[in-house]
């Protein structure tokens, strides 16, 4: 039978406090000068804003009264020497990945809880160190070991450790630690007692929370006291869970992470080339063995990043797409391209290339990629051959036109690159029509140009249509370019259409008609107010913006 402290719910739980303010201090650059920025000063009072609140603050700043929460201007006005930077999420979880790597050298099994907060499943380091004390002090001391602390990666205030009956009372066992005591330990069965008057708000949102309170519930004790069955018929899903963890019913387990395995190809160029061919060539067998590491771990990568340093110090990336998955030529072929867009005259570059870096952004597994029971298909021809003549025209050379959103026929068409993923829709805009807009069904025949279009009353004189929409006379007749004018069966219209109405050199004020000739074509007519004529005397624009054919 298993003793206590080798039961499975047992959970140690690692916590480094105001992590994100010491990878933002470890990250922090120099000022021009080459001096430290102030922010690096552990004396100095730092705030991480998100979204114009406080995420997370130094002890200098806390003990200003700045705390988490606080909107930006209320923490200035408690500390005026306030130092702020923007949160970085992406930032926080890359400064932790050497703490995580130097812990996973001392134990398996670890699972990142949050950037500065890991959980380990507490049976094997206390069979292995002798017992529980033993287990979380020998962890502590090997990440010191490991030499995180010396390099400043552990932050001032160091790592704590708590252990408990499950992640969330192991945490907040960690958190309940001193500097002088980093360690808590809370005995098997006791760790209900010890959540018991910890407030309901650091468990459930401000809204249950403030519902809690006016029913009389304020702490983790009284919360957990109520009966599970009532609380899960009040509060749903979310109170029920959040009702065991305040019972130290900690039903989760401790999932290990699972380093992804690093993909990247890394090709160093000495002495440095600046022949755009001689790159190309310099990776091939790079991208060979980049397709062969994914294809070894059945994946096939649909989205690559390209790096590109010169000797200068430049930087150059971009994120490339595929219609399907790439290959070692596709590979070499972007790399050429990004080159094509750094090189001045012929294929000489700017400064010579001394480092590429080729990561896989996107993967997908190679089941969901593999061809049809017969062979390849009239697709997957089209798109070898497309492949091809990119490959020789260049990048720009080949493009898919692409449905984009406006409201002039001719704006709506964007060409994309082969491969390349369409302009991403207006926010909010994903399924709506765009607001004046010509409604189904579109004309079959747009007009890259404009064509130059007469209208004519029944008295043979042009017809204007002023500020306020109304025509000067019917339509009678219609006359596209040099062609003989037409007799005008029928008409509709006017629908105005006001574009960027506030820049006075960018505006747009224009009335669209549909009209139908005496031979039966229908076209979409346009008559565009430009205010720069009309001041210069000369008559308004009717042109043709397209055909119903």
């Amino acid at each position: 039978m298993m003793q206590g402290s080798e039961k499975l719910g047992r959970t140690i739980v690692l916590w480094l406090p105001d992590w994100p303010v010491t990878a933002a201090r470890q990250l922090s650059e120099p000022d021009e000068a080459g001096e430290p920025d102030e922010a690096t000063d552990p004396a100095a009072p730092l705030a991480l804003i998100e979204h114009g609140l406080v995420f997370a603050c130094s002890a200098a700043a806390r003990s200003a009264g700045v705390q988490r929460g606080l909107k930006l201007r209320e923490a200035q006005s408690r500390c005026p020497d306030l130092l702020t930077l923007p949160y970085d999420p992406a930032q926080d979880a890359r400064a932790f990945e050497p703490v995580l790597a130097a812990l996973e050298q001392l134990v398996p099994g670890v699972q990142l809880m949050r950037p500065g907060t890991v959980a380990i499943r507490a049976r094997g380091p206390v069979r292995f160190y002798g017992g529980e004390e033993q287990a979380a002090a020998a962890l502590l001391d090997g990440l010191t070991v490991q030499g995180a602390t010396t390099e400043g990666l552990l932050g001032e205030p160091g790592v704590r450790a708590g252990l408990a009956d499950g992640p969330f009372a192991a945490e907040q066992a960690a958190r309940a630690t001193t500097a002088e005591r980093p360690v808590r330990i809370i005995a098997d069965g006791a760790s209900a007692a010890f959540l018991a008057p910890f407030p309901i708000g650091i468990l459930v949102d401000a809204r249950m929370g403030t519902l809690l309170r006016r029913l009389g519930v304020s702490t983790l004790g009284e919360f957990a006291a109520l009966p599970a069955v009532d609380v899960h018929r009040r509060f749903g899903a979310i109170g029920a869970e959040a009702h065991a963890l305040a019972g130290a019913a900690d039903g989760r387990v401790v999932v290990a992470r699972t380093v992804p395995k690093d993909f990247d190809a890394v090709i160093e160029f000495e002495p440095p080339l600046d022949i755009v061919e001689q790159v190309a060539f310099g990776i091939r067998a790079a991208a060979d063995e980049f397709v062969d590491a994914l294809t070894r771990s059945r994946l096939v990568c649909t989205a690559i990043r390209v790096q590109l340093v010169t000797e200068r110090g430049a930087v150059s990336e971009r994120s490339w797409l595929h219609p399907r998955w790439f290959t070692a030529a596709d590979v070499v072929d972007r790399v050429r391209w990004q080159l094509q867009g750094g090189a001045s005259i012929g294929s000489g570059l700017r400064s010579g290339v001394t480092r590429v870096r080729i990561t896989p952004e996107r993967t997908d597994s190679t089941g969901n990629h593999e061809q049809g029971l017969w062979g390849t298909g009239p697709d997957e021809r089209i798109h070898h051959g497309l492949t091809r003549v990119q490959s020789m025209l260049g990048h720009e050379g080949v493009g898919t036109a692409v449905i984009a959103g406006g409201r002039m026929l001719a704006e709506r068409t964007v060409f994309v690159p082969w491969g390349d993923a369409p302009p991403p829709a207006a926010p909010g805009s994903a399924g709506a029509p765009w607001p004046g807009s010509l409604p189904q069904l579109a004309p079959a025949s747009v007009f890259g140009g404009r064509r130059s279009v007469t209208v004519l009353d029944e008295h043979g004189d042009g017809v204007d249509v002023d500020a306020r929409g109304m025509l000067s006379g019917a339509p009678a007749s219609l006359g596209i370019g040099d062609a003989t004018p037409r007799g005008v069966r029928a008409w509709a219209g006017p629908w105005p259409v006001v574009e960027r109405w506030w820049d006075a050199a960018s505006a747009r004020r224009l009335y669209r008609f549909q009209v139908v000739d005496a031979a039966g074509m229908a076209w979409l007519l346009a008559y565009e107010i430009n205010d720069a004529a009309i001041d210069s005397g000369t008559d308004a624009l009717w042109w043709a913006e397209a055909r119903y054919d």
